[in-house]
């Protein structure tokens, strides 16, 4: 079955074209994703967001492989991107290859260095936060970021990769990733959403051509409060006015909010009728006036907390 609509792409600095709505694929369930993931492609997703860390890039593998051979979608359509985790940045190439393999493609379209740190290796594919015997991550103080980053270029004149980015980082480490950069990041995938805008780091990001795309565009969420806990913007009362007032759902809107912020979006969910309604975001466009009622409910609020599980906070 083909796809009734494709969302429209951005182009990234790397001269490659990204889908500005993809699905995540953060905690679906594995029996689940061949079943989501072919919905997603009926439905008209051409952007998968995966990484090594989510321990699912096999089963992702196995799904698109499928669709690969009904011909529900060729591999040049599709925009597929995964992540290094921090316990191979000394071993970027043979993790690139892993994910490859576990994903079976021949090529990313996109390769983000996942966190910037790097910790004890435990084995490429294996992805434990690495928690020394004092509970506190186990940081290696031997590889550097500068170094992190060289290693990822390489992926890129080997062929395995066509873009590279970064992810989860701030002003300052953006600005001396762009420093020793050879071929800069074509994107930094960030927490941003109505509640934790970051506008200094998408603006920053954007004005040196680095795409931001939002990995938690819906902000906390009732279905993974152990990570995000339970304040989410959804509930916000201008965010169900203005939703109201545009014959849309919530969460529609904030995806819609981002994407006019010029970032892309990657709602994640394991429910396929949430499918459909995140990606039924380009027949609207909310005004200028209420894109600043919108600004106006920044709380500054982070909902996404590796700190209360790695005992160090990257973000301090």
């Amino acid at each position: 079955m083909a796809a009734k609509g494709a969302a429209p792409a951005v182009a990234l600095s790397s001269g490659h074209r990204m889908p500005a709505v993809g699905l995540g694929v953060w905690r679906m369930e594995k029996p689940a994703i061949r079943s989501l993931v072919h919905s997603a492609l009926r439905i008209g997703y051409r952007h998968l967001d995966c990484a090594a860390d989510y321990q699912n890039e096999a089963e992702v593998g196995e799904a698109l492989a499928e669709a690969f051979q009904t011909g529900l979608v060729k591999r040049e359509d599709l925009f597929i991107t995964t992540k290094l985790w921090n316990s191979d940045h000394g071993h970027v190439i043979e993790a690139c290859k892993d994910s490859l393999k576990k994903l079976q493609l021949d090529y990313l379209d996109l390769y983000l260095v996942h966190f910037p740190v790097a910790t004890r290796h435990t084995g490429v594919g294996t992805t434990s936060s690495a928690l020394g015997d004092d509970g506190v991550l186990d940081i290696d103080t031997t590889i550097s970021l500068e170094t992190t980053w060289h290693a990822m270029e390489e992926l890129v004149s080997m062929g395995l990769v066509r873009s590279i980015g970064i992810s989860n980082y701030d002003i300052f480490l953006t600005r001396d990733c762009l420093a020793y950069a050879k071929i800069k990041p074509a994107v930094n995938q960030i927490e941003t959403h109505p509640y934790f805008q970051r506008d200094s780091l998408v603006k920053f990001c954007q004005k040196h051509g680095i795409c931001v795309t939002a990995h938690t565009p819906l902000g906390g969420s009732t279905a993974n409060t152990e990570w995000f806990g339970s304040v989410s913007c959804l509930d916000d009362p201008v965010i169900k006015s203005l939703a109201e007032k545009y014959g849309k759902t919530p969460a529609q809107l904030v995806l819609r909010w981002g994407l006019q912020r010029n970032t892309v979006v990657i709602p994640k969910t394991s429910k396929a009728e949430r499918l459909k309604e995140n990606f039924e975001v380009f027949d609207f466009e909310i005004s200028g006036e209420d894109m600043e009622k919108m600004k106006a409910i920044d709380r500054k609020y982070r909902t996404n907390q590796p700190a209360k599980f790695w005992g160090i906070d990257l973000y301090a």
